[in-house]
């Protein structure tokens, strides 16, 4: 029987009593901040009253099964589930570089709290929206994803974006390479966002440059801040962050596109440190050091999110 996967996160108060071991402990390092404890709990009250009605919504439609976020890379999902999350965007984001074509619905637990541009349905919608995509009746947005694979045939999948660089503030070097152009580099590390990632890092990044070179050139760079992107588009964006030129590195290639027929690879010319991960989450990385070679191209699937 196909199942509903419902995903969910731990709430902030979840994670403080993990690092301080019980509830009043958390409370009195929060209060010693000067921070107001009482939003922590009703967030974290919110979250589960919501998990709570979803799961038996759920329950009401099929088999479920809730898994922490945590289990993801591990966890087998069936061709036929339908995963359900619970929380911001981030962990749709997380959830989705794990699923091959199946839908995946995002539940807002607390729409005063977050926007939810992916997480885009109330609890009240969620018998609705589940139905509807098991019957075929939902809207689904096709997304597309980023896939690095390492000269060790190591890969990693990304939905917003990837970073390459240093666990640390040091520059990273490298030697990268883009339809047979190479160029040494140092620099803070590149960034690799889908059409869906513009919208964040690479907005930020973007937006860096345009107030740079306004103020150096009187001119800005063109950033539409409501701009629709496709998010299914077969193009990923590429920026490296604060170039450093010098005798033997180059400022040559820093920004531009990779689509279906692009070569784009990255060198290490890192001892340690070096690291390559997706959508900021560090815990989920690739160990880039020495000269093990990144290529980076558009993953052979898409993720597909309920909208509405």
């Amino acid at each position: 029987m196909d199942r509903l996967i419902i995903i969910r996160r731990p709430t902030r108060l979840d994670a403080l009593v993990a690092r301080f071991n019980t509830k009043q402990q958390a409370q009195f390092y929060i209060e010693h901040l000067n921070a107001d404890f009482k939003d922590y709990e009703a967030e974290h009250e919110t979250y589960y009253a919501v998990l709570d009605r979803l799961v038996k919504t759920a329950q009401g439609i099929g088999n479920v099964q809730v898994i922490d976020w945590k289990f993801l890379p591990n966890f087998i999902f069936g061709k036929n589930d339908t995963v359900i999350t619970v929380g911001q965007d981030g962990l749709i984001a997380n959830t989705l570089k794990y699923l091959e074509a199946q839908k995946l619905i995002g539940i807002n637990p607390d729409p005063s709290r977050w926007d939810g541009v992916l997480s885009q349905f109330s609890i009240d919608e969620a018998g609705t929206v589940i139905r509807q995509a098991l019957n075929d009746e939902a809207t689904v947005k096709q997304v597309t994803k980023a896939k690095v694979q390492l000269s060790d045939n190591q890969v990693l999948y990304a939905v917003n974006d990837f970073f390459i660089g240093v666990k640390n503030h040091a520059s990273a070097r490298y030697a990268i390479t883009v339809d047979g152009a190479v160029e040494n580099q140092s620099s803070s590390g590149i960034i690799v966002s889908t059409p869906l990632g513009r919208s964040g890092w690479m907005k930020s990044v973007l937006a860096g440059a345009s107030g740079i070179t306004g103020r150096l050139s009187k001119q800005s760079l063109a950033i539409k801040a409501k701009s629709v992107i496709d998010w299914g588009k077969e193009q990923l964006t590429f920026a490296v962050r604060e170039p450093f030129p010098s005798v033997n590195t180059g400022t040559k290639i820093i920004f531009g596109s990779i689509t279906p027929g692009t070569d784009f690879c990255v060198e290490s010319r890192m001892g340690e440190n070096g690291i390559i991960f997706s959508d900021g989450i560090q815990d989920d990385y690739l160990d880039f050091n020495y000269s093990v070679v990144a290529r980076i191209s558009i993953a052979d699937s898409k993720g597909n999110i309920v909208v509405k």
